[in-house]
């Protein structure tokens, strides 16, 4: 059976301002259905890229398919087909939320009921309420809502919770997953490193204009499969630091511990940790060093 073709393919993708070369031969692939990331510091030519696949900036050479279409080519059919959130919100502030979702709607050739929109983004009880009076993270749901009315295939979500409280931040992801759960394809862009490894099955890092990681993010950096543990036993004084060892395949070691524990007091373990490299330490550990993919 024939393998269906991604929702947005990338070759060798490269964008000039000038002498300054922004994107330097980008490739990547992101399948169908999939919440996939870009993740990298400023300057890095995450924006430029976005930008280039949402059909907002013309590139200067390579190859792009969004949905089987080169946005290039500005297809009012793709447009149709795909949804923006945008880092900043512009949406009136002296309507209703329930209008704004409805004029949305009436501007897609096949809408989803504007009502389950709003139960989808948790603003069903918001319906006749006035924009303005809205909290921060109130108006990034209805960002969401204006987004996914249009019912589109692919969605851009553009530092979705930038400035969020926790819990705005928590009830952004469950927005996020119920996209995946309506397979939805969804490129995100995010400086939190904690919502990119929560939510994305890949990542894509990049640095200086070029990717130099991707993959999912449990298996990005050369050190991502090693576990560290550590340890504290009571005969170690209080102030003394626990004992820390890396190990590709804690079990053996951990056996070892806890069989020690069992038949001496000294022994004993106090405390028992077992770590692996965050998609953070990953991140930092490959942009570090401000000559990495240069």
């Amino acid at each position: 059976m024939p393998t269906a073709s991604p929702a947005i393919a990338v070759r060798n993708l490269r964008k000039a301002y000038g002498s300054l070369d922004a994107v330097r031969g980008v490739d990547f692939d992101v399948q169908r259905g999939e919440i996939f990331g870009l993740l990298g510091p400023n300057g890095a030519g995450k924006t430029t890229t976005v930008e280039i696949l949402e059909g907002y900036r013309r590139r200067s050479s390579g190859e792009v398919s969004v949905l089987g279409t080169d946005p290039a080519d500005e297809s009012a059919a793709l447009r149709g087909r795909i949804g923006i959130v945008l880092q900043t919100s512009g949406i009136w502030r002296h309507i209703r939320v329930g209008e704004a979702v409805e004029h949305w709607a009436r501007l897609a050739d096949h809408p989803r009921s504007p009502q389950d929109v709003l139960e989808l983004v948790g603003l069903a009880d918001k319906r006749d309420q006035l924009v303005r009076t809205l909290s921060g993270g109130q108006v990034r749901r209805l960002d969401f809502a204006l987004a996914v009315v249009g019912d589109p295939e692919l969605i851009f979500l553009d530092e979705p919770t930038t400035g969020f409280d926790p819990q705005a931040r928590r009830d952004a992801w469950d927005v996020v997953r119920s996209l995946r759960d309506l397979g939805k394809t969804v490129l995100l862009t995010t400086h939190y490193l904690d919502e990119a490894q929560e939510l994305c099955d890949r990542v894509a890092i990049m640095q200086h204009g070029r990717i130099i990681a991707i993959g999912p993010p449990s298996e990005l950096g050369q050190d991502a499969a090693r576990h560290t543990v550590r340890w504290r036993t009571a005969a170690m004084a209080a102030d003394t630091p626990p004992q820390v060892e890396e190990v590709d395949d804690p079990t053996e070691l951990l056996h070892r511990l806890t069989s020690a524990a069992l038949t001496d007091e000294n022994a004993r373990l106090t405390s028992l940790t077992v770590t692996r490299p965050t998609l953070e330490d990953v991140y930092l550990e490959l942009t570090g060093d401000e000559e990495a993919g240069a």
